[in-house]
């Protein structure tokens, strides 16, 4: 089973940028859709932006869109989240997820801390 590994994450001021990284282990392209989640202290967790694999299409929370922007490199099979104008609400643990279904994940990473600082 293709597992994935987030990277990436740390300790920004307000107004920063941070890239994560998530790596599947194998082929990342037997994933029909990765996807990324973050979770707050003390909230649930929530969907931050996804990709399909082959397509490229992407899909935002509407309110990281324009911050936020997901990518991906075949040839690393790895994707990206790269953060800009980083605020102290955008601080959680980041999850990397991959399903074979739109809205269905069912393989997850440990997850990457992001901090931000005033």
């Amino acid at each position: 089973q293709v597992q994935l590994v987030e990277s990436g994450g740390g300790l920004v001021q307000a107004g920063g940028s941070l890239r994560l990284s998530c790596a599947a282990s194998g082929r990342a392209s037997e994933f029909y859709i990765l996807a990324w989640f973050r979770q707050a202290p003390a909230k649930e967790r929530e969907f931050v932006a996804a990709i399909r694999w082959n397509s490229g299409l992407t899909s935002y929370r509407d309110s990281m869109r324009g911050r936020f922007t997901i990518s991906r490199d075949n040839d690393k099979d790895t994707v990206y989240l790269q953060m800009n104008n980083l605020k102290p609400e955008d601080t959680a643990v980041y999850y990397c997820a991959g399903g074979q279904g739109s809205g269905s994940y069912d393989t997850w990473g440990q997850g990457t801390q992001v901090t931000v600082s005033t």
